[in-house]
């Protein structure tokens, strides 16, 4: 319910900090730290980072972001309450974006760093991603209205599903089969309570899964079965980086990573995800506005390009977004407090090197758990905010993102075994034979993001019997396929890119229009829901949601 807004009393000064927002700093200071434990774990054991450059570097930068960020939102919240004399304004969340974390550093900084052998190009390839994205965002506030209005719901979440189940729930989910003592009691923990309603006293559940994984690790070393990798020789050498680091300009750095050689993979994905980010956005300050709290759209997607750059010119390869769940955390009783504590907390942790001591504390597949339920919520969330009949055009928008995380297994797996980098013809004929279409997973998985937004556009716009939209967004894969931006691993328009490709898109849009000029169709099915319809199980996944939230 929206709150009526009242005149101030003269003289009227919110105060900073109430005792709900204890409540709020604790559940969503958590869910911060949470995330540092996996950006840090991401960047020493996937990337193979130095620990001066993770410690010394990145994590300061990156808690910068996070402080000016958490900050910057309980002034804009301090400013609402002042304005409108309400003492019930709640500042939006905010920190670094989990799915874009993966994605920079898996589709990103991985590939380079691999393909260089050197940690530092990655590193650069992420701070050039960032770079560029910062931008998108900062001019989005104007530009998505217009992509938020033409597009289906189903169409950008589903390509965000898509990213949710390969790139960041199936590396965890790995994790935790091989390591079950820890990985699979932790997903337990987790699931009662985020789903099935248990609660731990008022401690937040993803904080209980890591000290009950922490303490199954460390007890197994009792009797000599060492899950989970933990040693006190490890805590010992995290003491090395248990000092204090403030981040420094890598504005040089920046700068060189803006040739093409990078720029024609970077923007691949770059543009796309900013496109998402600025429906994200947008849905995220809906939600704050729906719980009475009215924040300046544009001002939020700005706000977020412009710390989003200075991070990214202080070494932090990972961009900033508001997120989803203000009204949980103004249920809880959070105000204005909350956000600047939740700053001044994630510059102490990654400032004074304490998150090198907890990484070796904590183990990795205790965290693991959390990521795959964020891909759960991610790829559940496509389904359950659009209409049943678009499900089909949800799968669809999954497909390419399969593709691409199918070719990433098979490249890294030819690399790591037999130091191969490059697939030749006679490699995929060979593959052809045993069932892998290799040449399918390029095509179809390059620019996954982009083309699962097109293809389950035109899937949705062809179920609602809408054949003009449909032909329209087949004609927009045909352009961006012929730039590189779907279907291609680089963009280039000095040329038109697989052209055989862009023919059937507009084969396929001639079609959709001639079926909108002269077929006769039946109407569209009408959704249950329509009539006021529901389904338990539905109703169901929408409490646990909410629950979880």
């Amino acid at each position: 319910m929206t709150s009526v807004p009242i005149s101030p009393a003269p003289g009227f000064r919110p105060k900073l900090w109430v005792p709900g927002d204890w409540n709020a700093l604790f559940g969503f200071g958590t869910n911060i730290l949470v995330n540092l434990l996996t950006l840090t774990g991401l960047l020493r054991y996937v990337l193979q980072m130095p620990a001066d450059l993770v410690f010394g570097r990145i994590l300061p930068a990156a808690g910068l972001m996070m402080f000016m960020s958490t900050m910057y939102y309980a002034s804009l919240a301090y400013r609402l309450a002042k304005k409108t004399g309400r003492t019930d304004v709640c500042a939006l969340p905010s920190g670094i974006s989990v799915p874009h974390m993966f994605i920079v550093t898996l589709v990103i900084m991985l590939p380079v760093k691999l393909a260089t052998g050197d940690p530092i190009k990655g590193w650069q390839a992420g701070l050039t991603w960032v770079f560029i994205q910062s931008f998108v965002l900062m001019a989005g506030g104007f530009l998505a209205p217009i992509v938020r209005r033409i597009t289906p719901k189903a169409a950008l979440l589903g390509a965000l599903a898509g990213v949710s189940i390969t790139f960041i729930s199936m590396k965890p989910a790995l994790e935790m089969f091989m390591t079950p003592q820890i990985g699979i009691v932790c997903f337990a923990i987790i699931l009662v309570s985020w789903f099935g309603g248990v609660k731990y006293g008022g401690v937040p559940a993803g904080l209980v899964a890591i000290a009950a994984g922490t303490l199954i690790a460390w007890g197994s070393n009792l009797f000599g079965f060492h899950l989970g990798g933990m040693s006190a020789e490890n805590v010992k050498a995290s003491f090395q980086t248990f000092d204090f680091a403030v981040p420094h300009p890598a504005i040089g750095l920046v700068l060189g990573g803006l040739h093409w050689s990078f720029l024609k993979t970077i923007l691949v994905t770059a543009i796309p995800f900013g496109i998402y980010d600025l429906v994200e956005a947008m849905d995220n300050v809906v939600s704050a506005s729906a719980a009475g709290d009215e924040y300046p759209t544009t001002r939020v997607l700005t706000a977020d390009g412009v710390v989003s750059l200075i991070g990214c010119l202080m070494g932090n390869p990972y961009i900033n977004a508001v997120y989803i769940g203000h009204p949980g955390w103004k249920a809880m009783g959070g105000r204005i407090g909350y956000s600047a504590a939740t700053g001044v907390m994630v510059i102490a942790l990654s400032w004074l090197g304490v998150v090198s001591l907890m990484t070796a504390v904590i183990p990795i597949v205790a965290i693991s758990p959390i990521l795959l339920y964020i891909g759960m919520l991610i790829g559940s969330q496509a389904f359950q905010e659009s209409p049943r009949r678009h499900a089909p055009a949800i799968v669809v928008a999954l497909v390419p993102s399969i593709a691409a995380w199918g070719k990433l297994q098979i490249d890294n797996t030819l690399g790591a075994v037999s130091n191969i980098h490059q697939v030749t013809p006679d490699m995929m004929a060979s593959m052809k034979q045993v069932g892998i279409m290799y040449q399918g997973l390029a095509v179809l998985g390059a620019g996954s993001i982009l083309s699962g937004v097109i293809l389950a556009s035109v899937t949705t716009y062809i179920i609602e019997r809408n054949f003009s939209k449909a032909s329209a967004f087949a004609a927009a894969g045909a352009l961006l396929t012929s730039f590189g931006l779907m279907h291609g691993e680089e963009v280039d328009v000095s040329r038109i890119q697989n052209p055989g490709l862009v023919a059937a898109y507009l084969l396929v849009a001639g079609v959709l229009f001639a079926c909108h000029r002269m077929a006769v169709v039946a109407a569209p099915p009408v959704a249950a829901e329509e009539h006021g319809e529901s389904d338990v199980s539905d109703e169901h996944e929408k409490g646990a949601l909410a629950t979880a939230e």
